[in-house]
């Protein structure tokens, strides 16, 4: 099946998308959450008390628009990329949680983990050596 510049151009445009907003999207959940008062899952009322907090919360609203960002590329580009491509191809995004994770969060990522980062990208690289759609169109 042939493939087009277009294609090629908007499927990696989205995956970018991706890689983008669902680790930022999951990162600032993360942070937003951590600054809330734990609850204990035992007590009804306390999980109650906590929901307009987090609500309240500007951090968690932007996770949660991150997080919509993503899933609309998400469905965008599985409606003309196979899903073999795309899966594969947004594994990149571990290396932006790393990078979100160190810089955002104040994490420690040790070697052997930025060593894993490195190898999951270069598979990503294989990966987008391919073509995006090997399928017929209906």
């Amino acid at each position: 099946m042939k493939s087009s510049a277009g294609l090629h151009f908007k499927t990696y445009f989205l995956i970018l998308l991706m890689v983008i907003f669902g680790p930022l999207g999951n990162v600032l959940l993360g942070k937003g959450m951590k600054g809330m008062p734990p609850a204990t899952s035992g007590i009804v009322q306390q999980i109650l008390d906590l929901i307009p907090r987090i609500l309240a919360s500007g951090t968690i609203w932007l996770g949660i628009a991150s997080l919509i960002a993503f899933f609309v590329a998400y469905m965008l580009v599985l409606s003309w990329a196979d899903y073999s491509y795309v899966q594969p191809a947004s594994s990149a995004a571990y290396g932006m949680v790393a990078l979100l994770a160190h810089f955002m969060l104040r994490e420690v990522v040790t070697p052997l983990r930025w060593m894993g980062v490195i190898l999951i990208c270069f598979g990503v690289l294989v990966v987008g050596q391919t073509p995006p759609r090997t399928t017929e169109q209906n």
